[in-house]
């Protein structure tokens, strides 16, 4: 069975940057595209970054554009989001998730994703 654990969350100061990681379990890791969200309290879990199977494609939420990137190792079983120029608003618990088809493409819908990490938190001082 898939299961997705995400690390490299914590504590940071605005204007500095961390980096996420998505360690997935499964031989079919490649056939899948991979996508992070967040979730602030009592907020609705938001959309971050997608990437497609094999990594050739992006796509961003616009409050994040410019500023975080997604990436993959196919060969790791791994998905990065790296996060530079942090602000407050990025504060959440940050979800790695996979897609539900082999055939999804990078979408924003969190419901065309079937598995997901418990999430790791981030918090951003001002």
């Amino acid at each position: 069975q898939v299961q997705l654990v995400e690390s490299g969350g914590g504590l940071v100061q605005a204007g500095g940057s961390l980096r996420l990681a998505c360690a997935a379990s499964g031989r079919t890791f490649s056939n899948y595209a991979m996508s992070w969200f967040r979730q602030a309290p009592e907020k609705e879990r938001e959309f971050v970054a997608a990437i497609s199977r094999s990594g050739s494609t992006t796509v961003y939420a616009d409050s994040v554009k410019g500023r975080f990137t997604i990436s993959r190792d196919n060969a790791k079983n791994t998905v990065l989001l790296q996060m530079n120029s942090l602000k407050p608003e990025d504060t959440a618990v940050y979800y790695c998730a996979r897609a539900q088809l082999s055939s999804y493409g990078v979408g924003r819908d969190a419901e065309g994703y079937s598995f997901w990490g418990q999430g790791t938190p981030v918090t951003v001082s001002s």
